[in-house]
């Protein structure tokens, strides 16, 4: 078996992984976003064995396969309903929600041969890449969902804090914060369970002669 077919069939393997875990939904919030157990973890894990070239493609399939399991989603936002945008609108929130977001997971190989502890490198690469993702759904939610901030600092839940963000910012400030609290209620959790398990799981594979 030559290396590129090793190199197609674990690829293929871990992203089949990642898109069962992404299934897996401990806590789904209500207006999206979910936080699973460490689904991003396989494809870190991927563009740390092969390169940031092979993580980006890597990623970039795994952002399709999370449209396609997504599909609900989606589709709700292109069919008639309360949740209908304008086709524009519709097509930018698939680009930077899913396509940009979950590509940027592919980063996960970035310190590769430069640092020289694997495990460190793999560490802080899983941080650019969760956080990568992080800063996709941020400016998604800022452009498209922003309207929303008011309404959402004012429910029930947020009482002084949430009056107090509404009373001090503003506009553009307003969204700014509503989609950095909004996203970091999921990604947050996200990146720090990703962050703990992706380095063990790692090195277990490192010590099985897996990669």
């Amino acid at each position: 078996m030559t290396n590129n077919t090793q190199r197609l069939i674990k690829t293929s393997v871990l992203l089949a992984i990642a898109t069962v875990l992404s299934v897996i939904k401990m806590i789904e919030l209500p207006f999206g976003g979910t936080i699973t157990p460490a689904s991003m973890m396989p494809v870190v894990i991927i563009a740390f064995m092969y390169g940031t070239r092979w993580g980006i493609f890597s990623a970039l399939v795994y952002s399709f396969l999370q449209m396609l399991t997504g599909m609900n989603i989606v589709s709700a936002m292109f069919m008639p309903g309360d949740s209908q945008m304008i086709l524009w609108q519709a097509i930018c929130v698939c680009l930077i929600d899913y396509v940009f977001a979950f590509t940027a997971i592919g980063l996960g190989g970035v310190f590769k041969n430069k640092i020289k502890n694997d495990i460190t490198a793999i560490t802080l690469g899983t941080l650019v890449a969760t956080f990568g993702r992080y800063a996709m759904h941020i400016v998604s939610g800022y452009i498209f969902y922003g309207a929303w901030a008011e309404w959402f600092f004012t429910q029930e839940g947020f009482y002084a804090f949430g009056a107090k963000l509404v009373e001090t910012l503003s506009g553009n400030a307003l969204s700014l914060a509503y989609s950095v609290i909004y996203n970091g209620f999921y990604m947050l959790p996200e990146i720090l369970i990703t962050t703990i398990l992706t380095p063990i799981i790692y090195g277990v594979i490192k010590k099985a002669k897996l990669n």
